[in-house]
């Protein structure tokens, strides 16, 4: 018995130094499918394979992330990858190389413990480089805009087979006209987003949309929608808000942006070909941002409202629309069992301190229009 037991692990141990001197250091991850095929223990060293620089991604799944330069999304690469880390997936993050990388949140990658790879996304030939020999379960796409920047698509569905294709796409695309808050089968305008949604299905990956709207978070780089309430409001300026500001927004952590996209993690059944409404389920109207930045600010709370329909403002003199415009996020809170974990008010007292330790509360501003809309009143 103890002589066929000893040849048993013998031939165990023969079989997986076969499997791992087949992977060579520029293929560090192979197939499911390549690896089903071999009479190899994977159980006996899946244990051993955890604690390798690269893991191999028949031990584990194995995710990569196509972050933009920055902008509104420019921060949700960054939870994704740490929240897929701490999920226990091999993480690789191309970052598209006309991000600025002394800036946040890019200066941060150091600290995900993550294969952090910098290209031109835009350029399919570069993107496949990057990513050549190795396969993927999981792919977070955080930079297509439009069909002809979904560069790596048509490889996760013909080379990968990815469980899960997960696309950040936009809120923005739902007609202003859709009963408030918006939900996922509401109007859309054709964008190029809605159209990069219409590609995926077409490729018939499994694919799960997210749209998200108004994001703020501890290593944003555009910190144009609450900062413009906190300009005023610091230099006990007035703040115009447009009609009567009880107008509700969705403005949400990034944190919770990027959970919401994660939670597919285990769950990709479920969201294969979805679309999920990416925002917080405590939305907030203007009149209440302006008064949460005053308590927090210490200063008097002045605001003064007006009929945007009655003046000529250039672009971007209010950040968020005339209108309401917020997305339900109960979707993502059946299906998904996703839920916010941060609510504006609670993370107003650091994103505040932040401005002011950036020396924001000094900066010379105009407000042109600001001073267009009280001179007509």
């Amino acid at each position: 018995q103890e002589g066929r037991e000893m040849a048993s692990w013998t031939s165990v141990a023969a079989s997986a130094a076969v499997l791992l001197a087949s992977c060579s250091q520029t293929d560090a991850f192979v197939t499911p499918a390549a690896f089903a095929g071999r009479a190899s223990p994977a159980s006996s060293v899946s244990s051993r394979a955890s604690s390798r620089a690269t893991p191999l991604s028949v031990y584990m799944d194995a995710a990569l992330i196509l972050q933009n330069k920055g902008g509104g999304h420019g921060e949700i690469g960054f939870h994704i990858a740490k929240q897929l880390k701490d999920k226990g997936l091999d993480v690789t993050l191309i970052q598209d190389s006309a991000a600025k990388m002394d800036k946040n949140p890019f200066k941060a990658y150091g600290d995900l413990g993550v294969e952090v790879v910098q290209c031109d996304l835009a350029n399919q030939e570069e993107a496949k480089s990057k990513v050549a020999g190795k396969t993927f379960t999981h792919v977070f796409d955080n930079f297509a805009k439009d069909v002809g920047t979904c560069t790596l698509g048509e490889v996760a569905k013909n080379m990968w087979g990815v469980k899960s294709y997960v696309y950040v796409s936009s809120g923005g695309m739902y007609d202003a006209g859709c009963p408030q808050p918006m939900k996922e089968d509401g109007k859309t305008k054709a964008t190029g987003q809605r159209a990069v949604e219409e590609h995926l299905d077409a490729l018939d990956l499994p694919w799960t949309s997210f749209r998200p709207q108004y994001i703020y978070g501890p290593k944003t780089n555009k910190r144009d929608y609450l900062d413009w309430f906190i300009d005023r409001i610091v230099r006990d300026r007035a703040c115009p808000l447009p009609g009567d500001g009880s107008q509700m927004a969705s403005v949400t952590n990034c944190e919770d942006v990027a959970a919401m996209m994660t939670a597919v993690v285990g769950q990709e059944a479920k969201a294969a070909k979805q679309v999920f409404n990416c925002g917080t389920d405590s939305l907030v109207s203007y009149s209440a941002i302006c008064a949460m930045v005053a308590k927090v600010a210490g200063k008097e709370l002045k605001t003064l409202n007006y009929d945007p329909s009655q003046f000529d403002l250039p672009k971007g003199s209010f950040p968020f629309r005339n209108t309401e415009f917020a997305v339900s996020a109960d979707k993502a809170k059946d299906v998904l069992g996703w839920s916010a974990k941060n609510t504006l008010e609670a993370d107003l007292p650091w994103y505040y301190q932040q401005y002011i330790d950036a020396g924001l509360d000094k900066k010379d501003l105009k407000f042109d229009a600001d001073d267009m809309i009280m001179a007509g009143k």
